[in-house]
């Protein structure tokens, strides 16, 4: 069979897109027809895949983090012959239960390394990507040995996560990392002109890039580019000056082109000149044969490193599947309990955040994988653990990332970290930085990520900083999010409880909400079994048929002790629960749920933040002691007093709803 011309098979990924987005009725087709000769170029001579095995762990990635123009790449899918994306998946395009979605998702389709469509979140998320790989390589030496390419958007570079990741990757000099720029200088409301005038490559360059622009239709420069950038020592970035919907014959360089269907006449003008004389989701057999051999150009590479890995040793082999796959050590779970029975015989009045160094440095012996960091927060998170070496540049042999003031980069980072696999990412900053990083953070959580966040000074327990840095809304933000685990642990044990939770949950993210100030242990009997587990446990059973249940998160739990104990006193029966997990406690069931709450006739909750939640545990007529503004500048003692979080607000309360009951 002859040759096929390169411009025909990126012709293919254009007339599909047409397709696809016509059939729906909705999409964006402008982005997978200016792009389809970086595409084309890129996955015929550059990209290492093997289209029967989309999870081989040795396989360049590829991240359209332009993830609006999604058509582009499922029809690459489908012509390289992933089983996932067949033709009836293209004609289902952005359909209910379809492996086609509005945007890529990779926890629906093969094949897709990252879900991508909030802007500049594919690109922060590959450079985590392209530092697991260095990290990896370091300790695993040829078996790996890949790249990773990112087709982005000018959107994408206007968000500000873009400049937070672009910096990290050339300060880290992971010359791996190889940005593709859709250089059409179109946005939604037109021109790019009417909103920026960056040099992005004058940009890149000061990020410590390697970077040159490059005429985006013209498949010979592509190619040479991404040659050069393969020997590069930094990371690179080729603006690909191209055409929005290449080929449509009145929108191609309009913001019409990019969002939404070419409508038939345009559709047929297009196909037309581009010299596409074939119906609806039709390729010519010469052409899609083509592409399929694409598909399988990478299994010979793929057999070698089979080769080289079954060389390795039994041990090194296992424990390399073991990492990728997400798969905890066997000892995680005795190893925290050893720690917690030495907890008992060692009480530790600490914060939290202290308490958290205690269980990592438990941890990091047992987890090779465990990754940690903070966003220049290290002495305040307490990540750091005695003898973590830096990840610096060029040396990748370390497992403690110091990723600057850039939460939402980090965040990213960290999601692109576990979705390579080999690590499982933790990083620090405050808990009220979340509002920086929730959007990385949400797509952890849409996607099934694994990583943890160490979010201390978690209340208005953090003192002097004042309302800005004092976190009251937060908790209840993060609990509501699907798939996000929220723990806000009430000593030492609850915390060393709590990171094996986090870590054992490898089908999502998980928050673990730290203190400033010390706390005083609230157990003092070993238990064997996690209590934390179920989100909540009763921690103080009442003397006799409990009035009173107290229930209370975190730093407030000495609070919730101390209040049973006045009450006790006044002859009223109190139990006290202690919730570490609000949501995971509400996920139980019913029963269970009514065994821990109980049937006490007075319910009280303390927490030193807002209400939003709690109704669901004390009831709408429920007691809240906790905050309804925003905190102040004080000591933290004095701020407590002063919101009226203490045992005696709560023993007051508790008082007046039993006498009249």
């Amino acid at each position: 069979m002859a040759q096929v011309d390169h411009s025909k098979m990126a012709n293919a990924i254009r007339a599909l897109a047409m397709d696809g987005v016509e059939k729906a009725k909705s999409g964006h087709p402008g982005l997978p027809m200016g792009a389809a000769d970086v595409a084309t170029v890129l996955w015929t001579q550059f990209l290492k895949f093997d289209a029967a095995d989309p999870r081989w762990p040795d396989r360049d990635r590829f991240i359209l983090s332009a993830g609006h123009g999604s058509m582009l790449l499922y029809a690459l899918l489908y012509l390289t012959g992933n089983e996932d994306v067949t033709l009836d998946q293209l004609k289902n395009f952005r359909q209910l239960n379809s492996k086609t979605p509005g945007h890529p998702e990779n926890f629906i389709t093969a094949g897709v390394e990252t879900t991508t469509g909030p802007l500049g979140q594919g690109v922060a998320t590959s450079v985590g990507m392209a530092l697991a790989e260095r990290l990896l390589a370091a300790e695993y030496g040829d078996i790996v040995d890949h790249y990773t390419y990112v087709l982005c958007s000018d959107g994408d570079l206007m968000e500000g996560v873009s400049h937070e990741a672009a910096a990290l990757a050339g300060h880290l000099k992971l010359s791996k990392l190889i940005f593709l720029w859709d250089n059409n200088g179109i946005s939604i409301d037109g021109p790019l002109t009417l909103s920026d005038s960056v040099d992005q490559v004058a940009r890149f360059k000061a990020h410590g890039w390697n970077a040159v622009h490059v005429d985006g239709h013209d498949q010979k420069a592509i190619a040479a580019a991404i040659k050069e950038a393969q020997t590069s020592d930094r990371p690179s970035f080729i603006a690909c000056k191209t055409t929005i919907g290449f080929g449509a014959p009145t929108r191609a360089g309009t913001s019409k082109a990019h969002g939404e269907p070419l409508g038939a006449e345009e559709l047929a003008g297009a196909k037309k000149a581009l010299d596409w004389n074939y119906g609806p989701f039709e390729v010519p057999d010469d052409i899609l044969q083509a592409w399929r051999n694409v598909g399988k150009q990478g299994a010979s590479a793929h057999a070698d490193w089979t080769k080289r890995f079954e060389a390795l040793a039994d041990e090194t082999r296992s424990e390399f599947t073991r990492r990728v796959d997400h798969v905890r050590p066997a000892g995680l779970a005795a190893s925290i309990r050893k720690l917690k029975q030495k907890l008992i015989d060692e009480p530790q009045t600490v914060a939290t955040r202290k308490a958290s160094e205690i269980a990592l440095e438990v941890l990091v012996a047992e987890m090779p994988e465990l990754l940690l960091g903070s966003a220049d927060l290290t002495p305040s998170n307490n990540t750091r653990t005695k003898n973590a070496k830096d990840v610096k540049p060029g040396d990748f042999s370390g497992r403690y990332i110091h990723y600057g003031i850039r939460e939402m980069g980090m965040a990213a980072a960290m999601n692109g970290i576990a979705t390579h696999g080999g690590f499982a990412p933790a990083g620090g900053t405050f808990m009220c930085f979340t509002d920086y990083a929730r959007p990385s953070m949400r797509l952890a959580a849409l996607s099934h990520v694994p990583v943890v966040y160490i979010m201390t000074h978690d209340s208005i327990g953090l003192g002097e900083d004042g309302p800005t840095h004092q976190p009251v809304e937060h908790l209840a933000s993060l609990r509501c999010m699907p798939n996000m685990r929220t723990f806000r642990p009430a000593d030492a044990i609850e915390t060393a409880e709590c990171w094996q939770l986090a870590l054992e949950n490898t089908k999502g993210p998980t928050v673990l909400a730290l203190s400033r100030q010390n706390l005083t242990p609230a157990r003092t009997v070993h238990h064997d079994d996690n209590l934390c587990a179920t989100g909540g446990y009763e921690l103080i059973a009442a003397k006799g048929e409990a009035q009173v249940s107290i229930f209370a998160s975190g730093s407030e739990v000495e609070i919730a002790v101390a209040a049973q104990k006045q009450l006790a006193d006044k002859g009223i029966a109190a139990r006290v629960v202690s919730v570490p997990s609000l949501e995971l406690l509400l996920q139980q069931s019913p029963e269970k749920q009514a065994a821990i709450i109980g049937q006490a006739p007075v319910k009280i909750a303390v927490e030193a933040a807002v209400r939003f939640g709690w109704d669901a545990v004390i009831g709408h007529d429920g007691v809240f002691i906790g905050m309804s503004t925003f905190g102040a500048s004080a000591p933290a003692k004095d701020l407590y007093k002063h919101f009226g979080i203490t045992a005696e607000a709560v023993v007051d309360a508790a008082t007046k709803r039993h006498n009249a009951a």
